[in-house]
């Protein structure tokens, strides 16, 4: 049978760590925002946005790619350094770091490492910007336009394919175990991992917060499972993250009736 165990592990990490740093800033967050919200209209835009992102990147040049990618990278570097140690001349320093090694000393292990660094700080940003209310909206559009896009028009990987080349840090790359190979996922996956942990954090508390992490990890890994075994290729990891969620919410609601 074949076998990965440490994808889901990583996705599990990365969902605590976010968490835990979330905790920790949540106000310093909120407060960075002025208190401002995603609304339900709001989270409808940012999905068609996305779903129009990706088309757009499946037609556009590598090197437009590039530029783009890598400006909205250096500005989500900044503004989290900036919240962590409000010092300009650090808040600076980060970017300027990355491009340098993006460009002179760049690498499959500092990829995925920025890469983590990225969707960790998008999920700490967006955590505290959505309500329940725009981050069910969200989800349930998110996964249509995953569907669409990876199953329908199959724009996913030609997008993938030319993030690849240019070692794009916009998903993590990483051998599986205990069978041999290789898997990949995107960092949108990632962010929506985190940012339903993040809110039935902020809903239910953190024993549920946490309950999300573990059940969508394990989900991920049964369907992952199957996926390999029945050699099925490129699937919508966004349907697998929702089912752990949703899992989560049920046993939430069976405990709240008993």
């Amino acid at each position: 049978m074949r076998l990965d165990l440490l994808l889901p592990l990583i996705l599990f990490l990365i969902s605590v760590i976010v968490l835990f740093i979330y905790s920790k800033y949540e106000m310093k967050v909120k407060s960075l925002f002025e208190e401002n919200e995603i609304r339900t209209q709001d989270a409808v835009l940012m999905v068609l946005a996305m779903g129009t992102m990706i088309t757009i990147m499946a037609f556009i040049p590598q090197q437009a790619m590039m530029i783009l990618i890598l400006f909205a990278n250096s500005l989500l570097l900044l503004l989290f350094t900036y919240v962590i140690a409000p010092k300009w001349y650090l808040a600076v320093s980060t970017p300027a770091l990355f491009i340098a090694l993006y460009f002179f000393h760049w690498n499959m292990n500092l990829s995925n490492i920025f890469a983590i660094i990225f969707i960790l700080t998008i999920s700490i940003f967006l955590g505290s910007l959505f309500t329940w209310k725009s981050t069910v909206a969200f989800i349930t559009l998110l996964i249509i336009m995953d569907i669409i896009q990876v199953l329908g028009t199959k724009f996913m990987m030609v997008s993938v394919e030319k993030m690849l080349v240019l070692q794009l840090p916009t998903m993590i790359i990483i051998p599986t175990f205990p069978m041999k190979g290789q898997v990949i996922l995107g960092l949108g996956d990632i962010l929506l991992t985190n940012l339903l942990s993040i809110q039935t954090y902020r809903r239910y508390g953190k024993i549920f917060g946490y309950a999300s992490c573990i059940s969508i990890a394990v989900v991920f890994l049964l369907a992952e499972t199957v996926l390999l075994n029945l050699e099925l290729g490129f699937f919508p990891a966004t349907v697998m993250i929702a089912g752990g969620w949703i899992i989560v919410l049920v046993v939430k609601y069976l405990y709240k009736r008993s």
